[in-house]
């Protein structure tokens, strides 16, 4: 009877511990879901937490156990030297963006006499192109219609924003909230996360230094590859006096994202158009530039800042950037690498526990073993 009772009130307690788990999950998935609207401005606060923590810690040894205002001047010194130019570099660039559309509206910047330009310029790869059954016209028509919706698309962003200022405003001042609360309390936060997470506290702090390391590593990588390689471009373009050079440094710093390609898918066209046109001292001023300067950026500066610290080869780098963008949009520059070097610590950590190889017991050693352990008994 009483081995009854026990087995009654263990399959009790399982029941209620697969209910309560399934409520936890669900209530989990309803929180979540709830946050939605806001997880870009959830998201770059963390990012923000982490790449500014070493700042507030030396904050916090400057003015003793004042967390509220380390917090505080930690924040000021993010908006000093990264949100207030970003904000003011968006607005141009939207400005320039909507300047473009007009001219190429009204007919002042005609592309498919730019195009007819290049065509005659190289024959050889025009009967190329003619042999490989490549229509030149259809192709002069889409890149004139691509490049008219895209400055359409900037112009009425750039009505958006003017119309959403409150709404951007409310977003950038939750970002910069949250991002406080993740300064003053990160760490308690973490401690937090590694109590609840039933991984094991060992490979939970793992995980965590691990998504640290590579969230700073990517932002602050490709941040300094991207402003450098937009800057170096918006300068020679204003130095040859190409139309609309600031325009095409942002354009420029923010295909440098994309490691490998980036900014060549600007300046490279645009040098091609320079020879096209007989301007041959620009044209390879302009190449000669992008190749050995805006790509050396690239070359060294990217494997050091991103790739050393990520720990992760080229390859997965690429892929797992143009996937976040796919997936995430512009936040996918930082959350697809994150997404890469969490799935290689976990195999990491599967193999080196669940997969480790068996040491072979030599016959002789086991022999004498049980020997030994026959003696003793």
């Amino acid at each position: 009877m009483a081995d009854e009772t026990n087995g009654q009130s263990r399959e009790q307690v399982k029941l209620e511990r697969r209910a309560f788990l399934t409520v936890l999950v669900v209530v989990t998935l309803l929180f979540l879901f709830l946050l939605k609207p806001f997880f870009g401005a959830i998201f770059w606060a963390c990012i923000i937490g982490l790449i500014f923590h070493p700042l507030h810690r030396r904050f916090l040894k400057l003015w003793g156990p004042r967390p509220n205002l380390a917090a505080l001047a930690t924040l000021m010194v993010c908006m000093v030297i990264g949100i207030i130019p970003l904000v003011f570099v968006v607005g141009s660039f939207f400005q320039e963006g909507a300047g473009l559309y007009q001219r190429l509206e009204s007919g002042d910047l005609d592309l498919g006499s730019r195009v007819e330009q290049i065509r005659d310029a190289f024959p050889t790869a025009r009967r190329l192109l003619e042999g490989l059954n490549f229509d030149l016209n259809m192709a002069k028509d889409q890149l004139s219609k691509a490049a008219l919706t895209a400055s359409r698309y900037i112009t009425q962003h750039a009505v958006q924003i003017g119309q959403g200022t409150i709404q951007f405003f409310v977003s950038l001042g939750l970002m910069l909230y949250v991002a406080f609360f993740m300064l003053r309390d990160g760490r308690k936060l973490i401690d937090l996360l590694v109590r609840a997470l039933p991984l094991g506290d060992e490979r939970e702090h793992l995980l965590f230094d691990k998504f640290a390391e590579v969230a700073r590593a990517t932002v602050k990588g490709n941040l300094v590859v991207a402003a450098s390689q937009g800057a170096l471009g918006g300068i020679i373009f204003w130095i040859l006096g190409i139309p609309g050079a600031l325009l095409w440094g942002v354009v420029m710093a923010v295909l440098s994202l994309i490691p490998v390609v980036g900014a060549a898918l600007i300046w490279g066209p645009v040098a091609i158009y320079l020879f096209a046109i007989g301007e041959w001292v620009q044209g390879l001023i302009l190449a000669g530039f992008g190749a050995g300067v805006i790509g050396l950026v690239d070359n060294i500066l990217r494997p050091i800042l991103v790739g050393r610290d990520t720990k992760l080869p080229d390859y997965i780098v690429l892929l797992s950037t143009l996937g976040g963008f796919i997936l995430f949009g512009m936040s996918g520059f930082v959350i697809g690498p994150l997404i890469a070097a969490l799935f290689v610590a976990f195999w990491e950590i599967f193999m080196r526990e669940f997969n480790a190889p068996q040491t072979s017991i030599p016959k002789d050693a086991s022999v004498a073993d049980e020997a030994h352990v026959d003696e003793q008994g």
